[in-house]
């Protein structure tokens, strides 16, 4: 069976689903001597993927996502390589693309947070629409990272349960595998984190509740009296200025510390020495960098709205993402009981065994055969 895999999101710099798509592609080759396999890569990310085996086959795609070529042009270029079944990694699934396919949905939240671009536009929400509704209905089958993301699919796209197979994903196996000391003392004499700090790290948009994070840090700080700081990771997205413009207007803005993207190997650091790990996001279909926490043994406190409660169960703190007063005061139970925290750590280590890279590409691998039929 010659089976495509979409990884035009392939690698770190694309925050979560990059992440996926690296983790997945590299278990799933180790994993699956039989089948070939034609991996499609944006030229960016093309020579950087190694290939070990003549069973696979790398392919240049100089097209991106979201965009008419998408639509129209890289459905030909796929056709070419007659391929028995395709993997698409995200939604965006070309319409036009008429073979065999199946999709691995994260999370619906263009649903509800659309973006700037498209929410100034009726073409463009009609677009997101279209291609979100065409590669749901029309894939063989659906991988939802969650029973969270499997419920949203089935509330409001109508999906046929038996369609849709929860597959957890596991946390990113390029992190080191403890922290680097001598990266910790770079990092602690460049930002300046000389106080105990509470972490973010993720994409700066509306549904990631950056600007209730804010609003909660400035709690902490003038009505708690608490002496730390904030470290907000990820690049900074111009299309939600409201974010900067939190930070910069914030009575607690001297203490928040932007460091921008953040690389693998000092992430490690930057986990590791934190005080807390913060999820605020209104949605999540999984969240990867919890687990990449807990790994680094750093209690998290998350939306009571996300995944979260079911990928982590007892193991974190969860708040109402629409309330800056309960995330603050949720912050302070854990910043201020230390045995809470040594208790959600053991907790976090139980859960990560849970999660397992290998197990669930097997799953995958059955799904593979099963939609190839």
């Amino acid at each position: 069976m010659k089976i495509g895999i979409d990884a035009r999101m392939y690698g770190n710099s694309v925050t979560g689903i990059g992440v996926y798509s690296e983790n997945l592609i590299r278990n799933i080759l180790e994993l699956d001597k039989e089948n070939e396999y034609v991996i499609f890569l944006l030229p960016e990310n093309y020579n950087a993927f190694k290939i070990n085996s003549p069973k696979v086959k790398k392919v240049k795609v100089n097209i991106g996502w979201y965009g008419w070529k998408e639509q129209i042009i890289y459905p030909l270029i796929l056709l070419k390589y007659k391929l028995d079944l395709l993997h698409f990694i995200h939604f965006n699934v070309p319409i036009l693309y008429p073979k065999k396919f199946i999709v691995t949905v994260h999370d619906i939240t263009p649903k509800f947070f659309p973006g700037p671009r498209v929410k100034k536009s009726l073409i463009r929400r009609f677009a997101f629409a279209a291609v979100y509704y065409f590669g749901v209905k029309r894939a063989k089958a659906i991988i939802a990272v969650s029973r969270h993301t499997k419920n949203h699919l089935i509330k409001y796209y109508g999906i046929n349960s038996e369609k849709i197979i929860v597959v957890y994903p596991s946390r990113n196996q390029n992190l080191p595998s403890e922290a680097n000391y001598v990266i910790i003392n770079e990092i602690k004499s460049r930002f300046g984190l000389t106080k105990p700090y509470i972490f973010y790290v993720g994409v700066w948009r509306d549904h990631k509740n950056l600007c209730g994070l804010i609003k909660a840090f400035e709690i902490l700080v003038n009505r708690y009296k608490k002496d730390i700081l904030l470290v907000i990771g990820g690049k900074e997205d111009p299309g939600y200025p409201e974010i900067k413009r939190a930070i910069t207007e914030s009575s607690a803005g001297g203490r928040i510390i932007l460091p921008g993207f953040i690389k693998n190997d000092e992430l490690g650091a930057f986990y590791s020495q934190a005080k807390v790990f913060a999820i605020p996001s209104f949605n999540e279909g999984f969240g990867l960098v919890a687990l990449e926490a807990l790994y680094f043994k750093i209690p998290v406190l998350a939306s009571d709205t996300t995944s979260l409660p079911e990928v982590l169960g007892d193991a974190a703190i969860y708040f109402d993402p629409n309330s800056a007063e309960d995330m603050a005061e949720k912050f302070m139970l854990l910043l201020e009981n230390e045995q809470l925290r040594l208790d959600l750590i053991n907790k976090g280590s139980q859960v990560l065994k849970k999660y397992n890279w290998k197990d669930s590409c097997r799953k995958i691998l059955t799904i593979y055969e099963s939609a190839a039929k």
